[in-house]
């Protein structure tokens, strides 16, 4: 089928069939709504959307939804998601299996509607698997394998299935479509254990943890999170079987003994990385790219191995950290120090900031400087005016 990665995202809903859907519109997220809900007025899919107020009613709402034992899953972008962030940490922490397809966008102020990742890894700590998606076919591929994840049972934490606003949310490609009995056996039913209406069973949901508690439960949080690294690889190679493509935590691309820089980065713009680094190399020039597809939990030890071939890494975040070191930058550089991987030299970059395009000629000089050796300890800016 031809679809833009909204579309793919609401193919991918309307097969799992959420019990609950809760929505409100925000640009560049809405088509993935307006797709769903007119699955829903054509009766392809028995979903219950609820329209709400805003995006913190959303996310309250599929937080009610989950909690009652319903698949619940919802979408958005920006400013929404920042509106969601006090509900955000209370799902995770209720250890609730929701699924939300995210459409990254630059948060205000100034206003802008493109695309940059100041929404995402601004909330890249509020306990939700994160899946990056480089086009239309990894959104709709990775709906599953998010939900897959979010539901095992010895997981239980939601997951956020990202792409890049307008440059994948708007761009029409070609995806392959799992058949629809295929896809049904593979989403299985949603049995969740904990529901709040169980009548023979009593549950709390949200309880007063005091300090002789809390630190417990937030420890056995991040167990879960850590077990997901076990348990991702498990769904992907079920997946795989499904679909024939691979879903590796990072995917490598022109990596091998004799590399010799490489360009570490996620979202849409590894497909740009990935034709130049592929052009270079026809001239003889020994580069790489390392795609980042699982952020969350971080695949530190994969990243490490595959870092192991390389002296020389550029690491490209399209956004700030203010007063520090970009997101992105900052989970490379703690994995050379952890794995002890000496000699490694590392530079970082920020670039496409509200949209502003990155260009080949961009990735260009970012192999320059690393194979020239132009290092440094500031971040450089890629098409800066």
């Amino acid at each position: 089928m031809a679809l833009t990665g909204g579309e793919a995202a609401a193919e991918a809903m309307k097969q799992i069939r959420p019990g609950v859907v809760p929505v409100y519109p925000i640009t560049p997220q809405t088509p993935i709504i307006e797709k769903f809900i007119d699955y829903v007025s054509k009766k392809e899919v028995d979903s219950e959307v609820i329209n709400c107020e805003s995006e913190h009613s959303v996310m309250s709402a599929s937080i009610g939804a989950a909690a009652a034992g319903v698949r619940s899953m919802t979408a958005t972008s920006s400013q929404g998601l920042a509106l969601m962030y006090e509900m955000l940490g209370i799902a995770s922490g209720m250890r609730l299996p929701i699924v939300m397809n995210v459409s990254s966008r630059a948060l205000s102020a100034p206003i802008n509607i493109h695309c940059d990742h100041s929404d995402v890894m601004g909330v890249r700590d509020a306990g939700w698997i994160q899946i990056y998606s480089e086009s239309a076919q990894e959104v709709y591929d990775h709906n599953f394998l998010a939900l897959k994840l979010a539901e095992n049972e010895e997981v239980f934490l939601p997951a956020m299935v990202l792409q890049d606003g307008f440059l994948t949310s708007h761009l029409l490609e070609r995806v392959e479509i799992i058949p629809p009995l295929e896809a049904e056996e593979f989403v299985g039913t949603y049995k969740y254990p904990f529901s709040l209406l169980e009548e023979k069973r009593k549950m709390t949901f949200g309880p007063l943890a005091l300090p002789d508690k809390f630190f417990e439960i937030k420890v056995e949080q991040n167990k879960a999170m850590e077990k997901a690294k076990e348990i991702y690889k498990k769904v992907a190679t079920s997946l795989s079987r499904l679909t024939h493509r691979e879903y590796p935590e990072i995917e490598l691309f022109g990596m091998d003994e004799k590399t010799e820089g490489v360009i570490i980065l996620t979202g849409s713009s590894a497909g740009t990385a990935k034709e130049v680094a592929e052009n270079l190399r026809k001239k003889g020039h020994l580069v790489g790219v390392i795609k980042i597809r699982l952020f969350r939990p971080f695949p530190r030890e994969e990243l490490g191995e595959a870092l192991k071939k390389v002296k020389n890494i550029a690491v490209l975040d399209r956004t700030f950290s203010f007063g520090s070191v970009p997101p992105l930058f900052s989970e490379v550089a703690s994995t050379v120090f952890c794995s002890e991987l000496t000699g490694k030299k590392i530079q970082s970059y920020v670039y496409g900031l509200g949209g502003r395009e990155l260009r080949e000629k961009n990735i260009e000089e970012v192999y320059a400087d690393i194979l020239g050796d132009n290092f440094s300890w500031e971040t450089r800016f890629l098409n800066l005016n």
